[in-house]
């Protein structure tokens, strides 16, 4: 086990004001790995008084040079691509494989879309008789989950930055160590001091204090929509902005006529891609009522084929979360077609690749986020019975939908209420904008639009 000293906090890794720790445990074997400091009301402060004072001389660099520094951060992650994919699979429990292309990958991408961006994007614009001026929104505080721990810290530092805000992060209490690898990755990088910092520590005291803190600007928070409501109250009292990516209970929805064993399998995949600890999974199936019994049994066999492929959930309180709601759904009524509550390893936090049949979308397992392997399977009638369904839950951040004739889809998709919609297995697009409607957010990542999230205009008239 490795103990873990210090803040990282104006461009030096400085000790804690308190003594507590926060124990890292392989959620794989069960056994701690690391220890990291438990950051304090104090710590906080600092981190954010570091970031106000370097704020003036960050929001001054020009873009070309913003830009340089993000293109150089990309490279130290290039560099040290293989230390973060072990970092994430210690810490995460993620397969090697996916943690490599996944975990790392895509952050390096991500971050080098916005040292394009920060170079390129229109910070001063003319309209009519005025300059509209794109500036920084300030000092922003960031509190990031453990699902994907790296991605959700660059998916806002990066905009952040790109923009001419300074940063606080504050992450997940589960997944700190590739936290503080970014945070020397920053270093590196030749990031000013200030202009990134670094605090770990619990939700409700680190946490909260950087969402209350009267000196940051906005809060950008991934996480449970419980929580996500508590962080824009506290904001909506400071008059402070917030983005907030929240819960999901994304559907997947097959009509007539589209390829049934692709679709099915894709979203399967989807579904087990991270032990299912995907906001975004595609954890509803919907297919017509005439092809149901066969979607139920290639999406069984499908699920049957992860059983050694996927990794643990993050820790026992999750795993135990997870079979709660198989329990509930076993209890409502609904048919369990492949998997269950039990592991299929004697230790570890895992949970078997599940899939329900017979689900009907008022039951529990339809409408509450799970956030582990499990698909549930619908039936429709038809394309208005298949869109009530899709649209019929609090949340709304992303789908799929598969037709034979891809205008059909395209049709289907509009009408669906989701921030984000593949058609036909679309791949992943890291410029387009991701964020939810309804309770599953408020606000973009990613792209232009994430950039734009930490702006704010001024205009001059002439």
């Amino acid at each position: 086990m490795k103990a873990h000293d210090g803040m990282y906090i104006d461009g030096a890794w400085r000790p804690a004001a308190g003594p507590g720790v926060i124990e890292v445990v392989n959620p794989a074997d069960e056994q701690v790995i690391a220890t990291v400091p438990a950051g304090t009301v104090e710590d906080v402060d600092a981190a954010v008084r570091a970031a106000r004072a370097a704020l003036p001389g960050w929001a001054a660099t020009p873009p070309a040079e913003r830009a340089a520094r993000l293109a150089a951060l990309r490279d130290v992650l290039v560099a040290r691509q293989d230390e973060i994919a072990e970092t994430v699979t210690a810490e995460l429990g993620s397969p090697p494989k996916l943690s490599q292309t996944v975990h790392a990958g895509v952050p390096i991408a991500v971050t080098g879309s916005y040292a394009e961006l920060a170079a390129t994007y229109a910070f001063e614009e003319r309209t009519g008789n005025s300059t509209v001026l794109h500036e920084p929104v300030g000092v922003v505080g960031a509190i990031t989950p453990w699902n994907y721990p790296l991605h959700q810290i660059v998916a806002k530092t990066a905009p952040a930055l790109a923009a001419g805000c300074t940063v606080v992060v504050k992450p997940a209490e589960d997944t700190p160590l590739v936290a503080r690898l970014f945070a020397g990755a920053v270093h590196e990088a030749g990031i000013p001091a200030g202009v990134f910092n670094l605090v770990t520590g619990l939700g409700p005291v680190a946490g909260q204090a950087l969402a209350e803190h009267p000196g940051v600007d906005l809060v950008s928070f991934t996480g449970s929509t419980a929580v996500g409501r508590r962080i824009g109250a506290i904001a909506s009292g400071m008059v402070k902005k917030v983005a907030l990516e929240l819960g999901g209970k994304s559907a997947n929805v097959i009509l007539p006529g589209a390829d049934l064993a692709r679709a099915v399998n894709v979203g399967v995949a989807n579904v087990m891609s991270n032990s299912g600890q995907t906001c975004s999974a595609w954890t509803r199936m919907l297919v017509h009522h005439d092809q149901y019994d066969e979607a139920v049994e290639l999406a069984a066999a499908a699920a049957a084929k992860y059983g050694d492929r996927i990794g643990p959930l993050v820790s026992a309180t999750q795993r135990d979360r997870v079979r709660g709601y198989i329990a509930k759904g076993v209890a409502e009524g609904a048919r369990l077609a492949a998997g269950g509550p039990d592991s299929p390893h004697e230790r570890g936090y895992y949970v078997s690749p599940t899939v329900f049949a017979d689900v009907t979308p008022g039951m529990t397992i339809a409408q509450e986020e799970i956030f582990g392997p499990v698909l549930s399977v619908l039936r429709y009638t038809d394309e208005e019975d298949a869109l009530r369904i899709a649209n019929g839950t609090v949340y709304g951040l992303a789908g799929a939908v598969w037709a034979a004739d891809e205008t059909e889809a395209v049709a289907f998709a509009r009408r669906m209420e989701t921030g984000q919609v593949d058609i036909n297995g679309g791949r992943f697009n890291p410029l387009a904008p991701f964020g939810g409607y309804k309770q599953s957010g408020v606000g973009r990542e990613l792209g232009a639009h994430g950039l734009a999230e930490y702006l704010q205009t001024k205009s001059f008239q002439f």
